[in-house]
């Protein structure tokens, strides 16, 4: 059954991308305008996070660099991320509302795409004014809502950080981020605009209802982030980007980033222990990208 499943998702995905040829790599930064929860407030980022990549712990300081982007063997069919700073051929999704959809370094959303049905999931966030990045899909807002009440009654209640970011506020992030540390460096822990999972409402950066370590390595100790692990996928979230997979991914490991993609979907994933990339790839041919 699930064969079956993975391979109609599959051709779905295939069906739904036409290739370009356009710059690569990026992530997600830290939005303007918002400020942080008073508790902890040296700790809050100052507008939630990352998303896809690592965010430095304050806009002064370089994050930590992820394993080097080598592309994956051919037999492991996946979409190997583009490598930074360079030209290579860039797939523009069809059909970016659909819930499984693919966006990373090599799978760029169209440029006017915005989510039809944002809404403001009813769960506590880092910071208290009404912001975009509070808002999410219907379908993932609801889930999260559930997630974070499992959360709580297990004793470790969760706060939002960064949700939906839109189209200018992840190129004014981006651009941020080349004008402190150079394109090269930034491409290394941020996504360009287009290629951020914040773009697509299905994504959320988390962490403890404290506020300690926001988006921040330190998360991935927490016994929130552990709960997360073992967890999220009953909610239909996965943790985006595994330890380990920073060369298939394109991002070092955010035990803190949450994205969506369905009840069935996040336990299949989950089980296999595989990212996104490796699971919807199967059987899917992608031009991998020029050096």
């Amino acid at each position: 059954m699930r064969n079956s499943y993975t391979s109609r998702l599959a051709k779905a995905l295939l069906a739904s991308t036409l290739v370009l040829t356009a710059g690569c790599t990026g992530a997600a930064l830290t939005e303007p305008g918002s400020s942080p929860s008073p508790a902890p407030p040296a700790q809050t980022p100052a507008n939630g996070s990352t998303g896809e990549g690592s965010k430095p712990a304050d806009p002064g300081t370089k994050p930590s660099t992820p394993a080097n982007e080598q592309p994956p063997s051919a037999g492991g069919a996946v979409t190997p991320p583009a490598n930074s700073g360079g030209g290579g051929a860039i797939q523009v999704i069809a059909k970016p509302a659909e819930i499984a959809v693919l966006v990373n370094k090599t799978n760029k959303l169209p440029e006017n795409y915005k989510p039809q049905d944002l809404v403001d999931p009813d769960v506590p966030f880092v910071f208290k004014e009404k912001l975009e990045k509070r808002k999410m899909r219907k379908e993932a807002a609801s889930a999260l809502e559930k997630l974070f009440q499992g959360a709580k009654d297990a004793g470790l209640p969760l706060a939002g950080v960064s949700a939906y970011r839109s189209h200018a506020t992840q190129t004014a992030l981006y651009n941020n981020y080349v004008k402190k540390h150079g394109e090269e460096e930034a491409n290394k822990f941020s996504a360009k605009p287009g290629q951020s999972e914040h773009e697509t409402g299905l994504a959320i950066d988390v962490a403890g209802a404290n506020g300690k370590c926001p988006a921040q390595d330190c998360f991935g100790a927490t016994p929130e982030a552990k709960w997360l692990a073992e967890h999220a996928h009953e909610y239909g979230f996965i943790v985006r980007y595994l330890k380990g997979k920073e060369s298939i991914t394109g991002y070092q490991y955010e035990p803190w980033h949450l994205r969506y993609v369905g009840v069935e979907l996040a336990k299949d994933i989950t089980k296999q222990g595989v990212t996104l990339e490796e699971y919807i790839s199967k059987g899917v041919p992608v031009s991998k990208p020029k050096s």
